[in-house]
Order: C-alpha cells, then structure tokens, then sequence
C-alpha cells in the first residue's frame, strides 16, 4: 500500500514506461492473437489495462480522461498505446494535483470492499504487472519480440553473444 504520494509517482512512472514499451510492440496484426477461443485477445487485454487505468481510479473520486468501460477494443495498436500514454498520464497528474499524502488512507468504495486509497493505487500497478505478463505471452505466440521489462530478452542476450540463461 502507498504511504507516500511520491513512491505512488516513482512506481508509476517506471511501471508505466514498461507497459508502453509493450504496448508499443504489439501490431495490428497481433491484436487477434489468443490462447483459445474462450480467452482474452491480446488486443482485449492490452485495452483491458487502458480502461482499468482509468475505471478503478475513478472510483476514488479522482477526475480525469480516459475510455469508458463499455468502448470497444480498437483495431489499430497504435491506437492503444496513444490512449495508455494519455490514460496513465492522466492518472499520474490527477494524483499529484489533487492528492496529498493523507488522501491515501481514505476509504473508497471498491467492488464491494472499503480500500484505503493506497491499496487502490498499489493494486492498480499489480493488476498492471500481472497483465502484462499474460500479454508478453501472447506476444511470443504471435512472433514478437518481447520488451525487456526486468531483464535481458532472450533476444537481447543473443545481441549481448550470450546464449539467454536457462531456468
């Protein structure tokens, strides 16, 4: 849980610039790739993670753009990566401008539970994170690279002429 404005906005920034880069390497083409029929399409969790930017902060009272729960997935990746940028921005600066420490400890309500502010916005990058991980999958499958996002790719250790280490 946030205690401190400013390890929310240390965090943030550094969570968010890996999921733009991941975001920034998907394809148009990649969008429809998926497990099986009955799970989220890349494209779909890639906007999945827009729109929760938005939709859970929102919650707390803070005010700020973003696409609404019920705007459909768009075809172009491009298109998602923009709208994150701007989303996790907003966030970021409705944070900033309207919060100080202490606003991290109200309760808002949140899918039935009262949550510290804080917890929200921890939850937020941890769903964030979790997310991603599933997309890195995702990416694989449909033949893209993947972001370095706490370490070397493998294909950045084959640059480094390094076989990538096996775990």
């Amino acid at each position: 849980m946030f205690k401190h404005i400013e390890d929310f906005v240390a965090t943030w920034q550094h969570e968010t610039a890996a999921t733009l880069r991941t975001l920034e390497m998907l394809t148009d083409e990649s969008l429809s790739q998926q497990i099986t029929s009955e799970n989220r399409t890349l494209g779909r969790l890639a906007w999945h993670l827009v729109q929760t930017v938005h939709e859970m902060p929102t919650r707390t009272g803070l005010s700020f753009e973003g696409p609404r729960e019920d705007e459909p997935v768009p075809t172009s990746a491009a298109d998602i990566a923009a709208a994150y940028k701007r989303t996790s921005q907003g966030l970021l600066d409705a944070v900033q401008s309207s919060w100080k420490d202490e606003n991290l400890q109200h309760l808002s309500e949140m899918y039935g539970e009262q949550w510290p502010n804080g917890l929200t916005l921890d939850i937020l990058v941890k769903h964030e994170i979790h997310h991603r991980g599933q997309m890195t999958v995702l990416m694989r499958q449909a033949g893209l690279r993947t972001p370095d996002l706490y370490g070397p790719t493998k294909e950045q250790w084959a640059e480094f002429g390094m076989p990538a280490p096996v775990i």
